[in-house]
């Protein structure tokens, strides 16, 4: 008879290691077997529990969501101004964890996946209205222009983080923020 609480801690191990394995070779190289192996665990298990590859590199990606979604709570909880409340949730966007390698190789190949997969993309909207919105409720005592700033602000986000996913930027934080306080 199973261990109480083993399945969960299967799914988290299979989650760990779906991320690594996309570090380690990118989602186009990546089995279910692999991931069992690197979990621990059997192929047909991993089947089981998430019933497609696809299956557990969107809980992969649902896993690291969940944690920036964490960050920016707690940043957001330290914040005590409209302002501070910006740049929390953009300092969150850019926090250590989401330039470890193997998120970064998560994150390039969710955006690739959200072109062609449904709920993949579905996944991708979750995050850019939760952005969009956590940007919104600060800037709303900011600017009259708070819809705009959030939307160009959430868009500016993206597109720092992946120019500093690829070495091509030092500075992404405060690039974003002096592009906000311009506009307010």
């Amino acid at each position: 008879m199973p261990r109480k609480g083993m399945e969960s801690e299967r799914r988290a191990a299979l989650v760990e290691a779906a991320i690594g394995e996309i570090a380690h070779g990118g989602a186009g190289a990546v089995t279910v077997a692999k991931i069992a192996r690197r979990a621990g665990v059997s192929a047909p298990l991993a089947h089981h529990y998430f019933g497609s590859k696809d299956a557990i590199l969107l809980a992969a990606m649902r896993h690291i969501l969940r944690a920036l979604a964490a960050e920016t709570r707690g940043r957001l909880r330290r914040a005590e101004t409209p302002l501070a409340r910006v740049r929390a949730v953009v300092g969150a966007s850019f926090a250590p964890a989401s330039f470890r390698e193997e998120n970064v190789a998560a994150w390039l190949d969710f955006y690739v996946a959200a072109r062609t997969d449904p709920a993949t993309m579905r996944l991708l909207r979750v995050y850019q209205r939760r952005l969009r919105s956590n940007l919104l409720h600060a800037l709303r005592p900011l600017t009259p222009q708070a819809p705009e700033v959030a939307e160009g602000a959430a868009a500016l986000i993206d597109g720092v983080w992946l120019r500093a996913a690829l070495g091509e930027t030092d500075a992404p934080e405060r690039t974003v923020n002096e592009w906000i306080e311009a506009r307010l």
